[in-house]
């Protein structure tokens, strides 16, 4: 097992070179980000209204849980939908620029929208079922307070494991959801120990790119008695960096991900990536 994650490490380590030598790539999931707000601010006041608003003072006493609301799951499920179809468009078409750069061409941003934008059957599809799994999980963490929150993060974490390869799937197969699902499957039974220790090792790299930015927040916040506009600066630093390592974090997956997955149907190594690297994931159990 640290044979895996130190070899997972190393595969992110390379992930992080192709990163910097095309920075563009973080612009997606920077996109990704700001539309996500979005859909979350539009989405605030409908959830709130659909929640209870629309109920009587004696409906409301009689059902306090807005999951028992059939307007309030459907508003809900239209907001995991939309969310969903959002985080795969910009993760899609991350990932058909870091395949571009993989065969030493220089993608633009253009090129993954194209590139997303000529999948949007498979990714409405695809966010489709990712809506209908969310929704049915948090009804089950809804059933019970311990027992169903602990019955939903298991299933959810089976789910996130089993579907860690879908998107590369869809990019670069066209498959449909249910295929690229069994695919996803199938790879990851050959190689869930890079994908687990490749995202391990970010993890790790971005722990301790976070450290300083902590650093700064905390500062930020005990100078503020003292000089608000230093402390206000330090704050600002920090919640940057922050954002800054969450992209990162974001595109680092993202190329790993596609790493993975073209070594496991080509069988040969990606531009950046080592093959020796790569080979253990789809040795023979």
């Amino acid at each position: 097992m640290f044979e895996r994650f130190s070899n997972g490490f190393e595969l992110a380590r390379q992930s992080w070179h192709v990163l910097k030598a095309d920075k563009h790539l973080l612009v997606f999931p920077l996109l990704s980000g700001i539309c996500c707000l979005l859909v979350m601010a539009s989405f605030a006041i409908p959830l709130f209204l659909a929640g209870g608003a629309d109920l009587g003072m004696d409906d409301l006493e009689r059902a306090q849980d807005p999951m028992e609301n059939p307007l309030y799951l459907a508003v809900l499920f239209t907001f995991y939908f939309v969310n969903y179809f959002v985080i795969v468009f910009f993760n899609s078409a991350l990932i058909a620029c870091a395949v571009k750069s993989f065969y030493g061409e220089r993608p633009t941003i253009g090129e993954g929208i194209s590139a997303s934008m000529a999948r949007l059957p498979q990714i409405a599809g695809w966010a489709l079922v990712s809506a209908t799994v969310g929704l049915v999980l948090r009804v089950i963490e809804n059933q019970s307070e311990k027992f169903g929150a602990i019955v939903s993060g298991l299933l959810g974490m089976a789910w996130t494991a089993v579907t860690y390869f879908v998107v590369p799937v869809l990019v670069i197969e066209k498959a449909g959801p249910i295929e690229a699902v069994k695919r996803s499957g199938a790879i990851l039974k050959s190689s869930w120990g890079e994908a687990v220790g490749a995202k391990g090792g970010i993890g790790f790299f971005c722990f301790l790119a976070m450290l300083p930015c902590i650093a700064l927040i905390i500062g930020g916040g005990v100078l503020m008695s003292q000089s608000a506009v230093l402390g206000i600066a330090l704050l600002a630093f920090g919640v940057i960096g922050l954002l800054i390592v969450s992209l990162v974090s974001s595109a680092l997956s993202a190329i790993v991900q596609a790493a993975i997955y073209m070594y496991g149907s080509s069988g040969s190594a990606p531009r950046g990536f080592e093959a020796s690297n790569l080979r253990g994931a789809f040795a023979a159990r």
